[in-house]
């Protein structure tokens, strides 16, 4: 299934339907009087984040929604039926954007999560309701109230609870692929992947999610090479592992670059709790792995794990720890929320 994480679409409810202009005819009922019913309420835009779903391609071809108009009333006081409501499934963590992408009008966050973003018109009124003491036979009617229109930007930020980060062609996508289910495309040249993967990890009966984001170079926080998109897919990570190519040119300066475009990016992902590994070990000898390893752990203050995704060297003592920190991380985000909702509490 092809990727896309960005989508403008047209929405427009459906209009309430007009209200009936009818008199009531019976045989030996000389003044029947009006009877002219009610219009039917138009059609609701509903948005429903379901499962299953990781990616905005079928909007590419369908971008106009448009709700059905409520039916018109009819006579004997007959309300005309209302139009069914159009449901929109995305998936979860897309968010909803005003045209000029200033605001966030709704973030799906959670499975089921539904709202109703445009309202249907309500119906217009018959003429048996504008009857009066003064106005015995009124001939006007409502014709329905009209539908809501708008252009919205739909923004995919994929929901994982460890996000991997690199420079291109730092391992990632070996990663993903040595530790889940997923089949990345793989190559020994940068910007193999071209869009966010998604895998899941199983172990010792646990399991979590980990997104692989296509590598990040000098500028991606502003927009170069579109990584400020990719940069959006890790804000809601819990974990980031960061993957150092022990092989590149200057591993160090490669940890610098990731850790500048995190901070520039903002959103708290430089704050965000982080696994430094250093990757392809199987590609230098012990001396050299050694002397990075002790290097990077100076630069950033952490303690650095070996690995090579080729080999599985270094896979276990990564995931444990991967597991451990995100379950800590789960029960920090359950107790804020707890203590939120206890403040909050109206009793």
């Amino acid at each position: 299934m092809q990727f896309l994480d960005q989508a403008k679409i047209y929405l427009r409810s459906g209009a309430g339907g007009p209200g009936a202009v009818s008199f009531r005819h019976e045989k030996y009922i000389e003044y029947g009087g009006p009877d002219g019913g009610n219009g039917g309420k138009g059609g609701d835009i509903v948005f429903e984040a379901v499962p299953g779903l990781n990616t905005l391609i079928d909007f590419r071809y369908t971008q106009h929604f448009r709700a059905a108009r409520g039916a018109s009333g009819a006579g004997s006081n007959k309300t005309g039926a209302g139009a069914k409501d159009l449901v929109i499934h995305v998936p979860v963590g897309t968010q909803v954007l005003s045209e000029d992408k200033e605001e966030i009008l709704h973030d799906f966050t959670k499975v089921g999560e539904r709202i109703i973003f445009l309202k249907g018109g309500d119906g217009g009124r018959g003429n048996a309701s504008y009857k009066s003491s003064t106005n015995r036979a009124p001939r006007q009617h409502g014709p329905g109230w009209p539908a809501q229109e708008a252009w919205v930007w739909l923004r995919l930020k994929l929901l994982a609870d460890v996000g991997l980060v690199g420079l291109p062609n730092a391992g990632k996508s070996t990663f993903l692929k040595a530790t889940t289910n997923a089949h990345p495309k793989i190559g020994n040249y940068p910007f193999t992947t071209l869009h966010p993967q998604l895998g899941v990890v199983r172990r010792h009966g646990q399991e979590f999610v980990l997104a692989d984001i296509p590598g990040l170079i000098e500028g991606a926080s502003e927009g170069i090479g579109i990584g400020d998109r990719f940069l959006g897919h890790i804000e809601r990570c819990r974990i980031l592992l960061h993957l150092i190519d022990a092989s590149g040119e200057d591993p160090i300066a490669a940890w610098h670059e990731v850790q500048n475009e995190l901070a520039l990016y903002g959103a708290g992902l430089a704050e965000k709790p982080q696994l430094l590994a250093l990757n392809k070990i199987d590609s230098v000898d012990e001396e050299t792995c050694a002397e990075l390893s002790q290097a990077l752990e100076e630069a950033s203050g952490q303690k650095v794990l070996l690995l090579s995704g080729a080999t599985g060297q270094g896979l276990d003592p990564i995931l444990d720890q991967l597991i451990t920190m995100t379950g800590r991380a789960i029960e920090k985000a359950q107790e804020s929320s707890a203590q939120t909702e206890k403040i909050w509490s109206p009793i």
